[in-house]
């Protein structure tokens, strides 16, 4: 067991009964909710988009209040603590399936750590148990971060989005400096590759590179601080027999080969130095060649399975963000059409489909100083792009798009290197207009994954999907050609424009009208947000619109739910 609010019970993976009577008890006898607790009455129902919010909401308060997790509690009225109890999700498996349901649109897949049932005599009790946000990643749920003002849901402001945010850089591992190590301990060969580098990053630096000493040239590429050894400067250089001096962390990629069948054929591991592992292991890739099967000139007659730079890139974002502090190793599992990815530790941005659609590098890295150094020896593009590039890559072979699996605190990413359904193939051939975002989605058509309601509507009405909930296949009139202002017009629609956009015409509204209530901004709005909005995320929407401008001192609050410039 893990904390709760009072600090005296010590939390287990999995409670008792007696257990939960005692944590529900100690809730009651409190004046009033707190940041980390909320009871809700939830008699027959509740609305399951406002049960996400209240998770995010939660999770962050959680971290922000050092607390391991937080409590959610259907049944109870709050006022006077009285049990009424709860029908909400009675069925056993449909309230379990709320955990796939609300993992689909939470960062990371983060999901509840249980859902408690307690039969009272006065009534059915439903005790959510939601973990405290990851260090360094606050909680999103459906693309925006709650929080709590008092016992009230809000917007997490920008200020706690970026206290979360800092706590990863307040603890870079792998910037330590490594006692009792020496330039020595690093290894000569992977020293002047390193140097190699180097120079073709920084060509205008060569003349001056070749003039400088192990030490200035390890000091000028921050691999090493003020000629200490760091952590980094091990995993990516340090000889084989140096990899105890970052113990528990392990410096070592496995590559594993599997038959179709899942039995393992063949391994190698490679220790440090990583910079010259991470060939090592690319040569052990079978990059095979794949025919297409012929359709009229679609196609090409044969590719490799997989662009290089999608092999490298992907070994490469695993060393650069591997949690080192959980002792483990980097995986490449290699089977006959895919290859598999492993790293441990959260995905940092949150989401992949974040990452691709914004193609900016990311503010926040897990071992910053390691990634710096990468990108001064030419390993990563920390200026962004990488993983859009990987997606590219995919696109212009027509196959399926890289999936990611940000469950389990690792990240697992899987390429596949062959056509997976002839019809996604036939619309990439046919439309390069099509935007990544778009593919994406169509990509989890095709693989038969489960589509946000979202999506699913706003495929719907691009006319790319056809059929019924869940067995939706990709429209046969999609197959065909469609003109880049036709794709222009419907994306702009349905998925809006940026919030840059949104936030300038409730600026200019407002200096053309002065004082004006919310309800107005929100008709001003309501034809110009994306159709693919419900009304009450559009509701939601403006909310986040009109905190960040306030936030920012651009316009404020006059009470009464009016607003004015500043």
């Amino acid at each position: 067991m893990s904390e709760t609010v009072t600090g005296k019970i010590k939390v287990v993976l999995q409670m008792t009964e007696e257990e939960l009577k005692i944590i529900l008890q100690e809730f009651c006898r409190l004046p009033a909710e707190t940041e980390v607790f909320e009871f809700k009455e939830a008699r027959i129902s509740y609305d399951s988009n406002k049960l996400g919010k209240y998770f995010s909401a939660l999770s962050n308060e959680a971290n922000l209040k050092g607390k391991s997790h937080a409590w959610l509690i259907f049944g109870i009225k709050d006022k006077g603590r009285t049990i009424v109890g709860s029908q909400f999700r009675h069925n056993r498996k449909d309230l379990d399936n709320l955990k796939g349901e609300l993992a689909n649109k939470t960062t990371n897949r983060i999901s509840f750590i249980e859902i408690y049932e307690l039969h009272l005599p006065e009534g059915r009790i439903v005790m959510f148990h939601i973990p405290a946000a990851p260090k360094g990643i606050p909680v999103a749920f459906d693309g925006h971060y709650y929080g709590r003002e008092g016992e009230k849901l809000s917007p997490l402001t920008l200020e706690e989005i970026e206290r979360i945010r800092a706590q990863v850089a307040l603890e870079d591992w792998s910037a330590a400096t490594v006692p009792d190590t020496a330039i020595d301990d690093l290894d000569s060969e992977a020293i002047a590759k390193a140097r190699e580098n180097y120079k073709n990053k920084f060509p205008h630096q060569a003349h001056d590179i070749d003039c400088w000493d192990d030490i200035t040239f390890l000091n000028k590429a921050k691999v090493i601080i003020k000629g200490k050894i760091t952590r980094t400067a091990i995993i990516l250089l340090g000889k084989p027999e140096s990899e105890h001096f970052v113990s528990p962390a392990e410096a070592k990629i496995r590559w594993l080969l599997k038959d179709a069948k899942g039995n393992n054929r063949d391994y190698h591991i490679e220790s440090c130095p990583l910079l010259l592992a991470v060939d090592k292991i690319y040569a052990k890739i079978r990059n095979l060649k794949y025919r297409y099967i012929k359709d009229g000139t679609l196609f090409p007659d044969e590719v490799d399975q997989y662009e290089p730079f999608v092999i490298r890139e992907a070994i490469n974002n695993c060393i650069a963000h591997q949690d080192y502090t959980k002792g483990g190793r980097i995986n490449v599992v290699e089977m006959d059409d895919q290859l598999i990815f492993t790293n441990l530790g959260s995905f940092i941005p949150g989401s992949v489909e974040k990452v691709v659609k914004e193609d900016a590098p990311e503010e926040h890295y897990r071992n910053r100083f390691l990634a710096t150094a990468m990108f001064n020896l030419k390993m990563v593009d920390t200026a962004g792009g990488g993983i859009r590039k990987m997606f590219n890559y995919q696109r212009e072979r027509f196959f399926p798009m890289p999936e990611y699996d940000l469950s389990e605190d690792k990240v697992k990413v899987t390429v596949i290197g062959k056509v997976l359904d002839m019809d996604f193939a036939r619309v990439l051939a046919r439309n390069p207009s099509l935007s990544l975002e778009q593919i994406i989605m169509l990509d989890k058509v095709q693989k038969q994954k489960p589509l946000p309601d979202e999506e699913i509507k706003y495929l719907k009405g691009f006319g790319l999907i056809e059929g019924r909930k869940p067995n939706y296949v990709i429209s046969a009139k999609i197959t065909a050609s469609l003109s880049n202002d036709e794709l222009k017009a419907h994306y702009i629609k349905q998925r809006g424009l940026d919030d840059e956009h949104y936030k300038n015409l409730i600026v200019e509204y407002l200096k053309k009208f002065g004082e004006s209530p919310r309800k107005n901004i929100e008709k001003f709005l309501q034809d110009k947000l994306p159709d693919i909005l419900t009304e009450s995320q559009k509701k939601n929407k403006v909310t986040n619109l009109l905190s960040a401008l306030r936030i920012k001192g651009i316009i404020r609050n006059n009470g009464y739910s009016k607003w004015s410039p500043v």
